[in-house]
Protein backbone atom coordinates (compact mmCIF):
# COMPACT_ATOMS: atom_id res chain seq x y z
CA UNK A 1 0.00 0.00 0.00
CA UNK A 2 1.52 3.75 -0.81
CA UNK A 3 1.49 6.31 1.21
CA UNK A 4 -1.74 7.85 -0.28
CA UNK A 5 -3.29 5.01 0.48
CA UNK A 6 -2.44 5.05 4.10
CA UNK A 7 -3.27 8.77 4.51
CA UNK A 8 -6.70 8.41 2.98
CA UNK A 9 -7.25 5.30 5.12
CA UNK A 10 -6.21 7.61 8.31
CA UNK A 11 -8.30 10.58 7.12
CA UNK A 12 -11.56 8.03 6.60
CA UNK A 13 -10.79 6.68 10.34
CA UNK A 14 -10.37 10.73 11.51
CA UNK A 15 -13.70 11.82 10.10
CA UNK A 16 -15.71 9.02 11.23
CA UNK A 17 -19.49 10.21 11.68
CA UNK A 18 -18.20 14.12 11.52
CA UNK A 19 -19.25 15.72 8.72
CA UNK A 20 -17.27 16.33 6.14
CA UNK A 21 -18.08 19.76 5.81
CA UNK A 22 -17.03 21.30 9.36
CA UNK A 23 -13.91 19.20 8.59
CA UNK A 24 -12.72 20.54 5.71
CA UNK A 25 -13.72 24.41 7.25
CA UNK A 26 -11.72 23.63 10.53
CA UNK A 27 -8.43 22.07 8.35
CA UNK A 28 -8.83 25.16 5.94
CA UNK A 29 -9.72 23.33 2.89
CA UNK A 30 -12.00 23.41 -0.39
CA UNK A 31 -14.90 20.86 1.01
CA UNK A 32 -14.80 19.74 -2.84
CA UNK A 33 -10.84 19.42 -2.19
CA UNK A 34 -11.93 16.86 1.02
CA UNK A 35 -14.46 15.13 -1.21
CA UNK A 36 -12.04 14.71 -4.02
CA UNK A 37 -9.34 13.44 -2.06
CA UNK A 38 -11.96 10.55 -0.31
CA UNK A 39 -13.37 9.64 -3.56
CA UNK A 40 -12.76 6.49 -5.72
CA UNK A 41 -13.05 8.55 -9.06
CA UNK A 42 -10.63 10.77 -8.37
CA UNK A 43 -6.74 10.85 -8.71
CA UNK A 44 -7.02 13.71 -5.77
CA UNK A 45 -4.36 12.37 -2.76
CA UNK A 46 -3.52 13.83 0.93
CA UNK A 47 -0.19 16.29 0.17
CA UNK A 48 2.32 16.29 2.51
CA UNK A 49 1.36 19.90 3.63
CA UNK A 50 -2.30 19.46 4.50
CA UNK A 51 -1.61 15.90 6.20
CA UNK A 52 0.75 18.29 8.46
CA UNK A 53 -1.68 21.00 8.64
CA UNK A 54 -4.38 18.67 9.91
CA UNK A 55 -2.36 16.78 12.45
CA UNK A 56 -1.46 20.37 14.05
CA UNK A 57 -5.15 20.99 14.23
CA UNK A 58 -6.23 17.65 15.31
CA UNK A 59 -2.90 17.51 17.88
CA UNK A 60 -1.72 14.27 16.27
CA UNK A 61 1.76 13.63 16.36
CA UNK A 62 3.75 14.44 12.88
CA UNK A 63 3.35 11.45 10.74
CA UNK A 64 0.45 10.28 11.84
CA UNK A 65 -1.19 10.15 8.91
CA UNK A 66 2.35 8.33 6.73
CA UNK A 67 1.56 4.97 8.67
CA UNK A 68 -1.29 2.49 10.01
CA UNK A 69 -1.90 2.01 13.39
CA UNK A 70 -1.27 -1.77 14.33
CA UNK A 71 -4.84 -2.72 15.86
CA UNK A 72 -6.59 -6.03 14.89
CA UNK A 73 -9.99 -5.99 14.71
CA UNK A 74 -12.78 -3.74 13.38
CA UNK A 75 -12.19 0.33 14.37
CA UNK A 76 -14.40 1.01 17.06
CA UNK A 77 -14.77 3.73 19.54
CA UNK A 78 -11.99 2.51 21.88
CA UNK A 79 -9.46 1.20 19.01
CA UNK A 80 -9.80 4.77 17.39
CA UNK A 81 -8.96 6.54 20.41
CA UNK A 82 -6.19 4.65 20.72
CA UNK A 83 -5.41 4.97 16.93
CA UNK A 84 -5.19 8.80 17.19
CA UNK A 85 -3.60 8.88 20.74
CA UNK A 86 -0.15 10.57 20.61
CA UNK A 87 2.63 8.32 21.30
CA UNK A 88 4.94 9.17 24.49
CA UNK A 89 7.34 8.62 22.09
CA UNK A 90 5.76 11.06 20.00
CA UNK A 91 5.99 13.65 23.07
CA UNK A 92 9.92 12.88 23.89
CA UNK A 93 10.79 13.31 20.63
CA UNK A 94 8.93 17.07 20.74
CA UNK A 95 10.44 17.90 23.76
CA UNK A 96 13.87 16.38 22.59
CA UNK A 97 13.43 19.08 19.43
CA UNK A 98 12.50 21.84 22.08
CA UNK A 99 15.61 21.19 23.72
CA UNK A 100 17.58 21.48 20.90
CA UNK A 101 16.16 24.70 19.78
CA UNK A 102 17.08 25.73 23.04
CA UNK A 103 20.83 25.19 22.78
CA UNK A 104 20.89 27.25 20.04
CA UNK A 105 19.25 30.42 21.84
CA UNK A 106 21.50 32.68 23.65
CA UNK A 107 20.81 35.25 26.82
CA UNK A 108 17.81 32.49 28.40
CA UNK A 109 18.37 31.38 32.02
CA UNK A 110 18.43 28.14 32.97
CA UNK A 111 15.16 28.90 35.06
CA UNK A 112 13.60 30.11 31.54
CA UNK A 113 15.11 26.94 29.56
CA UNK A 114 13.60 24.30 32.49
CA UNK A 115 10.05 26.42 31.92
CA UNK A 116 9.56 25.91 28.43
CA UNK A 117 11.48 22.18 28.60
CA UNK A 118 8.26 21.44 30.98
CA UNK A 119 5.93 22.93 29.33
CA UNK A 120 7.04 20.95 26.24
CA UNK A 121 7.13 17.87 28.46
CA UNK A 122 3.39 18.28 29.57
CA UNK A 123 0.76 16.24 28.07
CA UNK A 124 -1.90 17.95 26.23
CA UNK A 125 -5.13 17.86 28.83
CA UNK A 126 -6.85 20.21 26.91
CA UNK A 127 -5.71 23.14 28.96
CA UNK A 128 -4.36 26.49 27.26
CA UNK A 129 -0.43 25.77 27.58
CA UNK A 130 0.75 28.39 25.50
CA UNK A 131 4.94 29.41 26.48
CA UNK A 132 3.91 33.49 26.15
CA UNK A 133 1.79 35.96 25.15
CA UNK A 134 3.08 36.41 22.02
CA UNK A 135 2.35 32.83 20.78
CA UNK A 136 -1.28 32.89 22.45
CA UNK A 137 -1.95 36.67 20.51
CA UNK A 138 -1.63 33.93 16.92
CA UNK A 139 -4.62 32.32 17.45
CA UNK A 140 -7.80 34.78 17.30
CA UNK A 141 -10.13 36.10 19.29
CA UNK A 142 -13.76 36.68 19.07
CA UNK A 143 -13.16 40.35 17.56
CA UNK A 144 -10.70 38.71 15.08
CA UNK A 145 -11.19 36.61 11.71
CA UNK A 146 -8.48 34.47 9.83
CA UNK A 147 -8.50 34.91 6.26
CA UNK A 148 -6.91 32.12 4.84
CA UNK A 149 -4.34 32.44 1.90
CA UNK A 150 -4.89 30.53 -1.33
CA UNK A 151 -2.30 29.63 -3.32
CA UNK A 152 -3.56 29.86 -6.83
CA UNK A 153 -2.13 32.97 -8.89
CA UNK A 154 -4.95 34.86 -10.18
CA UNK A 155 -3.77 36.13 -14.17
CA UNK A 156 -4.28 40.08 -14.59
CA UNK A 157 -2.92 40.06 -17.95
CA UNK A 158 -3.46 36.93 -20.71
CA UNK A 159 -4.80 34.74 -18.02
CA UNK A 160 -4.07 31.47 -16.39
CA UNK A 161 -5.32 28.25 -16.75
CA UNK A 162 -6.36 27.37 -12.45
CA UNK A 163 -5.85 24.87 -10.85
CA UNK A 164 -7.86 21.69 -10.39
CA UNK A 165 -8.27 23.03 -6.28
CA UNK A 166 -6.99 26.08 -4.40
CA UNK A 167 -4.76 25.25 -1.08
CA UNK A 168 -4.61 27.26 1.68
CA UNK A 169 -0.70 28.01 2.84
CA UNK A 170 -0.89 31.34 5.23
CA UNK A 171 -3.57 32.52 7.50
CA UNK A 172 -4.44 36.40 7.93
CA UNK A 173 -5.46 37.43 11.73
CA UNK A 174 -7.04 40.46 11.06
CA UNK A 175 -9.49 42.48 13.48
CA UNK A 176 -13.55 43.13 12.36
CA UNK A 177 -13.03 46.72 13.07
CA UNK A 178 -10.53 47.06 10.37
CA UNK A 179 -12.68 45.76 7.84
CA UNK A 180 -15.49 47.53 9.01
CA UNK A 181 -13.45 50.72 8.84
CA UNK A 182 -12.78 50.47 5.37
CA UNK A 183 -16.74 49.74 4.78
CA UNK A 184 -16.03 46.68 3.58
CA UNK A 185 -18.80 43.43 3.91
CA UNK A 186 -19.05 40.66 3.27
CA UNK A 187 -21.14 36.88 2.75
CA UNK A 188 -19.50 35.43 6.00
CA UNK A 189 -16.38 34.98 8.01
CA UNK A 190 -16.05 31.71 6.24
CA UNK A 191 -16.49 33.07 2.70
CA UNK A 192 -12.62 35.25 2.86
CA UNK A 193 -9.94 34.59 1.42
CA UNK A 194 -6.70 36.13 -0.03
CA UNK A 195 -4.90 34.96 -3.05
CA UNK A 196 -2.08 36.73 -5.56
CA UNK A 197 -2.50 39.35 -8.61
CA UNK A 198 -0.24 38.05 -11.25
CA UNK A 199 0.52 40.38 -14.35
CA UNK A 200 -0.02 44.05 -14.96
CA UNK A 201 -3.21 44.48 -16.74
CA UNK A 202 -4.39 45.88 -13.21
CA UNK A 203 -1.63 48.45 -12.36
CA UNK A 204 -2.37 51.05 -10.70
CA UNK A 205 -4.93 49.05 -8.86
CA UNK A 206 -3.89 45.93 -8.37
CA UNK A 207 0.29 45.50 -8.70
CA UNK A 208 2.26 42.42 -9.70
CA UNK A 209 1.86 39.75 -6.63
CA UNK A 210 -0.10 41.90 -4.60
CA UNK A 211 -2.51 40.23 -2.38
CA UNK A 212 -5.51 40.90 -2.48
CA UNK A 213 -8.88 39.92 -0.08
CA UNK A 214 -11.88 38.48 -1.80
CA UNK A 215 -15.19 37.09 -1.05
CA UNK A 216 -15.53 33.51 -2.51
CA UNK A 217 -19.34 33.88 -0.89
CA UNK A 218 -20.14 35.88 -4.26
CA UNK A 219 -20.26 33.46 -7.39
CA UNK A 220 -22.78 36.44 -9.43
CA UNK A 221 -22.45 39.72 -10.96
CA UNK A 222 -23.78 42.39 -8.17
CA UNK A 223 -22.91 45.19 -9.78
CA UNK A 224 -19.63 46.96 -11.13
CA UNK A 225 -16.50 46.24 -9.56
CA UNK A 226 -13.27 43.98 -9.26
CA UNK A 227 -14.08 39.97 -9.85
CA UNK A 228 -12.17 36.63 -9.49
CA UNK A 229 -13.53 34.94 -12.83
CA UNK A 230 -12.69 32.31 -15.54
CA UNK A 231 -13.10 33.34 -19.21
CA UNK A 232 -12.51 30.50 -21.58
CA UNK A 233 -11.08 28.56 -19.30
CA UNK A 234 -8.43 30.97 -18.09
CA UNK A 235 -8.51 32.85 -14.54
CA UNK A 236 -8.12 36.69 -14.32
CA UNK A 237 -8.70 39.48 -11.78
CA UNK A 238 -11.07 42.12 -13.78
CA UNK A 239 -12.98 45.08 -13.12
CA UNK A 240 -16.73 44.47 -14.78
CA UNK A 241 -19.20 46.21 -16.04
CA UNK A 242 -22.47 45.11 -17.36
CA UNK A 243 -23.05 45.50 -21.15
CA UNK A 244 -26.29 44.38 -21.77
CA UNK A 245 -28.60 41.52 -20.89
CA UNK A 246 -25.92 38.99 -22.87
CA UNK A 247 -22.49 40.97 -22.47
CA UNK A 248 -19.99 42.00 -19.66
CA UNK A 249 -16.97 44.60 -20.29
CA UNK A 250 -14.02 43.29 -18.96
CA UNK A 251 -11.66 46.12 -17.76
CA UNK A 252 -7.91 46.22 -17.34
CA UNK A 253 -6.80 49.40 -15.32
CA UNK A 254 -3.88 49.77 -16.72
CA UNK A 255 -4.48 51.75 -19.86
CA UNK A 256 -1.76 50.04 -21.70
CA UNK A 257 -4.06 46.46 -21.77
CA UNK A 258 -7.57 47.15 -24.17
CA UNK A 259 -10.80 46.28 -22.36
CA UNK A 260 -12.87 43.03 -23.93
CA UNK A 261 -16.17 42.07 -24.41
CA UNK A 262 -17.28 38.54 -22.70
CA UNK A 263 -20.72 36.66 -23.47
CA UNK A 264 -21.82 36.21 -20.08
CA UNK A 265 -22.56 32.52 -20.85
CA UNK A 266 -19.08 32.40 -21.13
CA UNK A 267 -17.84 34.41 -17.85
CA UNK A 268 -17.56 32.24 -14.49
CA UNK A 269 -17.58 34.16 -11.73
CA UNK A 270 -15.82 32.94 -8.32
CA UNK A 271 -14.97 35.62 -5.83
CA UNK A 272 -15.87 39.68 -5.72
CA UNK A 273 -12.69 41.36 -4.35
CA UNK A 274 -13.05 43.30 -1.46
CA UNK A 275 -9.15 44.85 -0.49
CA UNK A 276 -5.77 45.02 -1.96
CA UNK A 277 -3.66 43.90 0.70
CA UNK A 278 -0.41 46.17 -0.69
CA UNK A 279 3.31 45.99 1.21
CA UNK A 280 5.14 49.04 -0.25
CA UNK A 281 8.51 49.62 0.61
CA UNK A 282 8.73 53.01 2.49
Amino acid sequence: MDIYAIRKRQLITLIGDQKKGACAERWGMAPAHLSQILSDKTAKNLGDDVARRIEVVEKLPRGWFDSLPTVDGPVTAESKQLIMAPSAEAASSAADQVKQMLSKVKGLTTEARDRIVAAAEEPDDGASNELSVNMASLRPTNEEIVIPQYDIRAAMGHGQVPPDYTEVVRNLVVREEILREKGITYTSKTSLGMINGWGQSMEGTINDKDLVIVDKGIRDFVGDGIYVLTWHNELYIKRIMRLDEEHYRLISDNPHYENQTARIDDVTIHAKVLLIWNARKA
